[in-house]
């Protein structure tokens, strides 16, 4: 037992290793009684028989890597990842930084895991994406061998409720309109160019004029532009193809040319809030300010919903799951079955119109 001259007492285990006296200290009293300290002693010299020697082992666990260390190499053996989804993974990494940074990952346990989501109930969707990127990581480190296991498999995840939401007819009058009177029309021929394809947003702002086809009608999108990582072949209708014709073709460069340096455009926050705001597509939220409360637009649908608002049309006006499936380069005939349900109203509408010949047949016999 070890007494400081300020009164603190603790206890030790002297031992030899290789001839050589060392002093490790099991823990402060009151923390440990004499009789939990003896218990402990026997359980590290039973170690030190079997070669472990606690001392080494103490520095070696202080050298285990931290969840910052993980999220750097995450980060790193992700770089081949898509735009969109690395920006979404270092954003949320941000986030759990404070929480987790300084933390061991072999000690970073179920009920942590479960905790973090918990907190973040009330935004379910970001909960679950939370849990699925600390899920890939805590595999990652399972390879790298710093833990033997994952501590965010089996936490059930929050219920989402999928987000259905397209433009009606009228919806999208309003919107052509707000696009033909934006100031900006290199944004407003990227929403249009979203709309008429169907495509993702970062498929349209990292296009190429080499990858358009004018004559034959075909865009080919490059595999590692692909969320699927496929190459596709996507045919362009008139419109699509009089836009770009329009846009004054170049023999290559960037369909969507970015400022100060950047190759491409890369965001449409501002152009698609000011576009919903004149198209009346957009809701007033008060913000409280430093000194006053603010009043901002939030726009009523996301610019993926255009992708949405593509094939429920198509679907509606007849198009087959299947035909939209490909157009929209689905994979997975189920991804696609989400339009389902708008096959079912065109064929309400279309039995609907016997019902219309019916009674118009009465009327005449009248």
């Amino acid at each position: 037992m070890r007494i400081t001259s300020a009164g603190a007492v603790a206890f030790i285990l002297a031992y030899r290793n290789h001839k050589k006296l060392r002093r490790y200290t099991i823990g402060r009293y009151p923390e440990f009684s004499a009789t939990s300290a003896r218990e402990r002693a026997r359980k590290l010299r039973e170690g030190l028989r079997d070669g472990k020697d606690p001392i080494e082992q103490k520095h070696q666990s202080d050298a285990d890597p931290t969840f910052a260390e993980l999220a750097e190499q995450y980060l790193a053996a992700k770089v081949h990842k898509r735009a969109g989804s690395l920006r979404n993974d270092r954003g949320n990494i941000r986030r759990l930084l404070p929480e987790l940074g300084k933390d061991q990952v072999k000690a970073i346990s179920q009920r942590r895991i479960e905790k973090l989501h918990r907190d973040l109930k009330a935004t379910p969707y970001h909960a679950n994406r939370m849990l699925a990127l600390l899920s890939t990581m805590f595999n990652l480190a399972i390879k790298r061998g710093w833990r033997i296991d994952n501590p965010a498999k089996g936490i059930v995840k929050f219920h989402e409720d999928r987000r259905e939401r397209w433009l009606t007819v009228e919806e999208l009058g309003r919107l052509d309109r707000a696009l033909n009177e934006y100031h900006d029309q290199n944004a407003a021929d990227v929403i249009r160019m979203l709309l008429l394809t169907g495509s993702r947003r970062g498929e349209v702002l990292q296009a190429d004029w080499t990858q358009f086809d004018l004559v034959r009608g075909i865009w080919t999108k490059p595999s590692h532009h692909t969320k699927q990582n496929k190459t596709e072949h996507v045919p362009l209708s008139d419109a699509a193809l009089a836009l770009l014709r329009r846009m004054k073709p170049e023999p290559s460069g960037p369909l969507f040319p970015g400022a100060k340096g950047c190759p491409t455009r890369v965001t449409l926050r501002r152009p698609w809030m000011q576009i919903c705001k004149a198209a009346g597509l957009a809701t007033e939220v008060k913000l409280k300010g430093k000194k006053r409360m603010l009043t901002r637009h939030k726009p009523t649908l996301r610019i993926h919903d255009l992708r949405h608002t593509y094939a429920s049309h198509l679907v509606s006006n007849g198009a087959s799951l299947q035909i939209v499936g490909k157009l929209l380069g689905h994979t997975r005939t189920q991804t696609t079955e989400r339009y389902a349900h708008v096959t079912d109203e065109a064929l309400r509408n279309a039995t609907n119109q016997f019902g219309g010949i019916l009674v118009a047949a009465g009327k005449k016999k009248k």
